[in-house]
């Protein structure tokens, strides 16, 4: 991984616990496995532990690395470096997927329910105004009993939102093309098609990972045909959602959005969603961060706890799952 990666990832308590696990190598982390060092360490490695920046793990440095058999990710996906030369290989691959899941998902539930409550705009105008609003006449298009939210993608985060809003009196619709209706009752949710879970939800949260056939999916009818007032949140990745069409929905002041994701990824300057008020963009904060990446940390711990002792990964990456996975 990246040293910057090993360094807000491994602290050194988790490193000493690794060392209570496994024979550990030298420090520091390996961001280039083409080095004589990199390729000496290899050579002994029975399993490595990747995070963000990890090189790309093809045939070349696999040949480096005869022993290799596991690989565990301190991150999420594993698109990046985990190649076929692995699979054909029978590398057992684990991701922290799972963990990294959480905080955006909790990320996501604070959203809805600050939406629901319009607590953005109604602090906006109570800065403004400096006086309490006559607040027995607020309308009942503000608050969050009984509204709807839609959960697009019933992947590991989309799943802990739908966990998450159990408490809550709020009705969620999802949509899921490889969800079926029974699979949606086990989690507590209606299965409908994606026009209707536009068309009659108050909040629309996007989980779809990123795939060629899921660019663009959030097109321009569907946020067209969203209730006046209603919400998109997008944690997923910026080019799931048509990017030209969201501009026009939330400057004409027809719906709301809370990106934590654009496309790009950082918008440019001038780019007029930086100054739409029914807007909120936040730097890509929702996964892991600070205190959270020792969440990572423990599960990759646990995950290798687990190999050496000959139990298998609790969060395997599946090669026929790859397609879908983010």
């Amino acid at each position: 991984m990246s040293q910057d990666a090993a360094a807000a990832v491994l602290d050194s308590v988790s490193l000493d616990a690794l060392r209570e696990i496994c024979d550990l190598a030298p420090l520091p982390a390996l961001d280039d496995l083409s080095t004589p060092r990199a390729k000496a360490v290899l050579a002994e490695a029975d399993l490595l532990i990747t995070g963000w920046g990890c090189p790309v793990l093809d045939e070349e440095v696999l040949r480096a690395a005869p022993r290799l058999r596991a690989v565990v990710h301190t991150a999420g996906s594993v698109r990046g470096h985990v190649t076929d030369a692995c699979w054909e290989r029978g590398i057992e691959v684990s991701s922290a997927a799972a963990a990294n899941a959480l905080p955006v998902a909790e990320y996501t539930l604070a959203m809805i329910l600050l939406a629901g409550k319009q607590v953005l705009e109604r602090a906006r105008d109570f800065r403004a105004s400096r006086r309490r609003d006559e607040w027995l006449r607020t309308p009942d298009t503000v608050g969050n009993y009984r509204s709807t939210v839609g959960i697009l993608s019933a992947s590991l985060i989309g799943r802990r939102v739908i966990e998450l809003l159990r408490p809550h009196d709020i009705g969620v619709l999802l949509h899921d093309p490889y969800v079926s209706d029974a699979d949606a009752a086990e989690l507590g949710v209606e299965r409908v098609e994606l026009a209707d879970l536009f068309a009659r939800c108050d909040t629309v949260s996007v989980h779809t990972p990123l795939l060629p056939t899921t660019r663009g999916l959030v097109s321009r009818a569907l946020l067209d045909s969203m209730p006046a007032g209603a919400m998109l949140i997008n944690t997923s990745r910026g080019a799931v959602v048509d990017q030209d069409a969201l501009t026009d929905a939330v400057r004409a002041g027809r719906i709301r959005a809370v990106l934590d994701v654009t496309d790009p990824e950082v918008l440019p300057p001038d780019h007029p969603l930086w100054d739409c008020e029914n807007a909120l963009i936040t730097p890509h904060l929702a996964g892991s961060q600070g205190n959270e990446w020792r969440r990572l940390a423990d599960l990759a711990l646990a995950e290798t706890a687990r190999w050496a002792s000959g139990t298998g990964f609790l969060h395997p990456v599946r090669r026929e799952r790859l397609a879908f996975l983010a």
